[in-house]
């Protein structure tokens, strides 16, 4: 039952074709009743196009989940109804126009969207409204289910004696690294360079050339560059304060003067205003560090190596004090793969390194830093990092000692799975379930139709 609420977050351009072709179809019979809710085989098709979009192979029994997955949902979302839980219109917006973005991006614009949906998009972003919010209602739903479930030691203790011990995981080499990174600073002459380039750009705006042309030539933030600087309808949380500030300022059309936030210079025009929300259009020049700004921070980050290797002060308390890392400031310099975010494990599997973390990880022996080295951010920025082996793992069998963490995060996924499974079995009971005659074989189902055909 863990997967069964697993929404498909983005739809591929191949996808919509399949849609629209399916849509055309006499698909409209009742596969199912739910409560006082309806599932229409369409729904089903729908899914299993994309299903077959993502280059899966034919397979009639995966409608079978399709059905199982809506089933859920429809009882996720009668019982927040009844619990009073919602989501806001405005959660519903982001969503919707999230999902747009990709779509359109996948499309290669608006036009060719439309084209294969033979519908406007603002036509076709009402027609899914209604089941993004279902969506996501049932998802609050189900967090509230499992919102105190939790695991003790000893929990955790009990679950891992029961796993057979042919049949306990197997762990590669893991390390836990950590990372102080230090990032240049230009002067106000050194800025003026990129500043400059984007007030030209702007002028030449003013005069008369078309604004989304220059962004998808010169604009800098790749994926508003590919829409014309176009962002979409945003909140005002969704930008940072500078960004925000001037975007809800300006009126509807008007060019804004050049202006500096944490990503570089921006110059933008709002397109239009609907309550709390503004869409807008950006051009971005970000800041790139000189030869002289790199040199300067060069000598500080060997100043603070060098005081960390002397054990002048502790790495952790070097970090906190100077490293510009926001991810890893905050938490003695450790650095977190993705997968082990939820679980706040700072070991990291080697295969799942960074390559270049990989080279210079692999030759150093534990409780050692490494040189200072230029370095080349996640969203593009340069500057200068020297990194800390705190430990490492060899390949071996899972055991308490080693893998707690990890054995914990296990016994609390399979805790949240039974959790919800057993609210699903009582919630069938007292839920009028029927199922078409087409669907009644599936394994998948049983249990679930509370009067046969």
């Amino acid at each position: 039952m863990k997967k069964i609420l697993n929404v498909i977050a983005g739809l591929i351009f191949t996808t919509l074709v399949l849609q629209a072709q399916a849509q055309n179809k006499s698909l409209d019979k009742v596969a199912a009743v739910v409560g006082s809710a309806i599932i229409l085989q369409s729904d089903i098709e729908m899914q299993y196009a994309q299903y077959r979009a993502q280059g899966n192979l034919e397979n009639s029994d995966i409608k079978c989940y399709f059905l199982q997955q809506l089933l859920a949902q429809k009882l996720l979302s009668q019982q927040a109804a009844i619990d009073s839980i919602t989501v806001s219109e405005g959660q519903v917006d982001d969503e919707v126009n999230r999902r747009m973005r990709v779509m359109t991006q996948r499309a290669g614009g608006e036009d060719r969207l439309e084209q294969f949906l033979n519908r406007s998009i603002l036509q076709y972003k009402e027609e899914i409204r209604s089941d993004i919010k279902e969506q996501l209602i049932a998802n609050k739903m189900q967090g509230k289910i499992t919102e105190n479930v939790n695991v003790t030691p000893l929990d955790v203790r009990r679950y891992f004696d029961a796993i057979p011990k042919d049949s306990l995981p197997s762990y590669g080499t893991e390390v836990e690294i950590g990372t102080l990174v230090t990032y240049p600073k230009l002067t106000k002459l050194e800025k003026e360079i990129f500043q400059d380039k984007l007030e030209a750009l702007r002028l030449r705006i003013k005069a008369g050339e078309d604004f989304s042309t220059l962004a998808r030539i010169y604009s800098q933030d790749i994926g508003s560059a590919r829409e014309g600087g176009e962002l979409g309808f945003a909140y005002r949380n969704a930008y940072v304060k500078e960004f925000a500030a001037m975007a809800f300022k300006l009126k509807v059309g008007e060019l804004s003067p050049v202006f500096e936030t944490q990503f570089g210079f921006h110059v933008l025009q709002v397109i239009e205003k609907r309550g709390e929300q503004v869409n807008v259009r950006h051009i971005l020049i970000k800041i790139q560090p000189t030869p002289a700004s790199l040199a300067r921070i060069k000598v500080h980050i060997d100043s603070i190596y060098n005081s960390v290797v002397q054990k002048k002060i502790d790495f952790g308390k070097a970090v906190f004090t100077y490293s510009e890392d926001n991810e890893t400031k905050y938490n003695g310099g450790m650095m977190l793969h993705a997968e082990n975010v939820r679980n706040r494990t700072t070991y990291i599997p080697t295969d799942k390194l960074d390559p270049q973390l990989f080279l210079v990880v692999d030759t150093m022996q534990v409780n050692t830093y490494s040189k200072p080295v230029v370095f080349t951010s996640a969203d593009g920025k340069q500057g200068y990092r020297f990194l800390y082996l705190k430990s490492k793992t060899h390949p071996h069998k899972a055991n308490l000692e080693e893998d707690f963490s990890k054995i914990k995060e296990i016994a609390l996924e399979d805790k949240i799975s039974r959790t919800v499974s057993e609210w699903f079995e009582k919630r069938r009971k007292f839920t009028y379930v029927k199922i078409d005659a087409e669907y009644q074989d599936c394994s998948k189902l049983k249990g679930w139709t509370s009067t046969q055909n």
